[in-house]
């Protein structure tokens, strides 16, 4: 089994479940991190064991060592980040939202295919077991066809204007840092939309706290989704098929359950993956690139495009503006 060379570009709170994910494959090597500040990349290297820390990306980049990148800087400069990776030689595996705009996720995709290097974005749910087991029995039919869907992602985020949630120059707003993902499940279950019906609840600083979505399909279905920071919703995904209902939602403890509501029985499934699953995503870039592959099969450049160009239209219909990427 080959190893790859890891590099982590930012330290976040999401870079910190990604590095203790990669501790947990045999073939991730843990070998460089970087911040534009120092001091917190190399206390980064220090609690994760990482061989090499920086405190400037062009240098981190330019590392023949580093083989694969995964970019967890803040929306707004993933497309920068992800184009400096590439033009440099690395595979990026680009945390979403890819971008803020479907014309920056398809410059990403050019370049990519420009350096024969493998791109992915890092969605999460694919790979997870319970939505593994969903599929498997949406695929079984015996639920039924599926007719609606219903997904949802609230918490509270205190306003606060610097916050990342709150400031549109990082690419701030409940749709792409957490609208995303049930958007991306209607996406995956029922393909891309005939039309949409959006309109958000706006932050002074002109970030949405809040938005809700209706999506109609030539087939006649239609599905919501709703994100917001204003209060205790939770999350979930609801399936409602002819034959009964599948639910998958994230508890507190962080537990993953799938809920399956069939002919008045209720079977609740519970999955509790290591490091919250996030491990997943980097064992598909590896696999893909053992095989030589430059995109996954699983979460195809194609799919991420066509979720680019969903926000893109949610976004235009509810008046959510990002100052100097909407043009």
């Amino acid at each position: 089994m080959k190893a790859y060379k890891w590099g982590i570009l930012g330290t976040g709170n999401i870079a910190h479940k990604f590095a203790r994910a990669l501790m947990l494959l045999d073939n991730a090597h843990l070998y460089a991190v970087v911040s534009r500040d120092a001091g917190r990349a190399e206390k980064f290297a220090g609690e994760f064991g990482f061989v090499k820390h920086f405190g400037s990306y062009e240098e981190m980049l330019a590392d023949p060592g580093v083989e694969v990148v995964y970019i967890s800087s803040p929306h707004s400069q993933h497309m920068e980040h992800t184009l400096m990776a590439l033009q440099n030689g690395k595979h990026v595996i680009c945390e979403k939202p890819m971008s803020i705009t479907a014309a920056e996720v398809s410059r990403m995709i050019d370049e990519a295919g420009r350096k024969g290097l493998f791109l992915m974005e890092a969605l999460w749910p694919p790979f997870q077991p319970s939505y593994l087991n969903a599929d498997e029995i949406l695929k079984s039919g015996r639920m039924g066809e599926l007719l609606h869907i219903r997904g949802k992602f609230a918490f509270v985020s205190p306003y606060d204007p610097e916050l990342r949630t709150y400031n549109l120059a990082m690419g701030g707003g409940s749709l792409l840092d957490i609208g995303i993902y049930p958007v991306m499940d209607i996406l995956r279950y029922m393909g891309e939309p005939e039309h949409v019906v959006a309109t958000s609840v706006f932050a002074p600083t002109g970030a949405d706290e809040s938005t809700a979505i209706i999506f109609r399909f030539r087939d006649g279905r239609l599905a919501e989704a709703y994100s917001s920071f204003a209060n205790m919703g939770g999350v979930s995904t609801e399936f409602n098929c002819e034959n009964g209902n599948l639910i998958l939602t994230r508890g507190r403890d962080r537990n993953q359950h799938l809920i399956i509501e069939m002919q008045g029985d209720v079977d609740d499934r519970i999955f509790t993956p290591p490091a919250q699953g996030y491990q997943y995503e980097a064992a598909e870039v590896m696999s893909c690139l053992d095989k030589g592959l430059t995109e996954s099969p699983v979460v195809p450049l194609s799919f991420s495009l066509t979720l680019a160009r969903t926000l893109d239209e949610v976004r235009r219909k509810a008046g959510i503006r990002y100052p100097g990427r909407d043009r």
